[in-house]
């Protein structure tokens, strides 16, 4: 937030300096792929990836996919472990929620923040979820919904790094389509008229050619 002064000549240079604040953050967000607008399509709900999977995808260790999924942070969606010998199954959120906390980890957020976060992406709907630009300070996680709200951000300062999840997606969803994956009902994904991997190559093809 901006403060007015005593005179409109400090009002003046107030108002020119948080105009140049806002078009450095513009500029800034822009470059670092803040502002995503790209039109993504959610994966079937039905199709999973087993758990070196999931790990290859989100750039994390099999310990850190086993102690989250024990303590509820990221819980594979698609099928459960139910006994000895069930194969985990994580769906194409799981997997994007998994690379989104490797990322902020990354950043040095506690795992307390990335808790809370992780709880309110949650809930939001595939769409919802291209939209939002995750800010943070280093000590507290900012959800943005709109590009004016992550440009206030970082013209105030509160912004040291950003995340924007259509990001995210996109790299997940070009790491997957070289990856194997499953169906719930346990078949390969080679064996039905799906081929959830051979879609996620084509989208991958196509934004290489534009």
């Amino acid at each position: 937030m901006t403060r007015t002064g005593d005179t409109d000549l400090t009002a003046q240079s107030t108002s020119d300096a948080h105009a140049e604040a806002v078009a450095a953050a513009t500029a800034t967000a822009g470059v670092q792929g803040l502002l995503f607008d790209d039109d993504l399509r959610p994966m079937p709900e039905d199709v999973g990836f087993r758990g070196p999977t999931a790990c290859a995808a989100a750039g994390i260790t099999y310990r850190q996919l086993d102690y989250w999924a024990r303590t509820g942070l990221v819980s594979p969606s698609v099928r459960p472990a139910t006994g000895s010998g069930t194969q985990r199954l994580y769906g194409f959120r799981d997997v994007l929620l998994l690379k989104v906390i490797k990322r902020l980890l990354d950043a040095g957020i506690s795992l307390q923040q990335i808790r809370t976060a992780i709880a309110h992406l949650s809930k939001r709907g595939f769409d919802d979820l291209t939209q939002i630009t995750l800010m943070s300070d280093g000590a507290s996680v900012y959800m943005c919904t709109s590009p004016d709200e992550v440009i206030d951000l970082l013209a105030g300062g509160q912004g040291v790094f950003g995340i924007a999840l259509g990001g995210v997606w996109r790299e997940v969803e070009g790491s997957l389509s070289e990856l194997p994956t499953e169906r719930a009902d346990g078949h390969d994904e080679g064996d039905s008229d799906g081929h959830t991997g051979d879609e996620l190559a084509a989208r991958r093809r196509a934004r290489m050619t534009g």
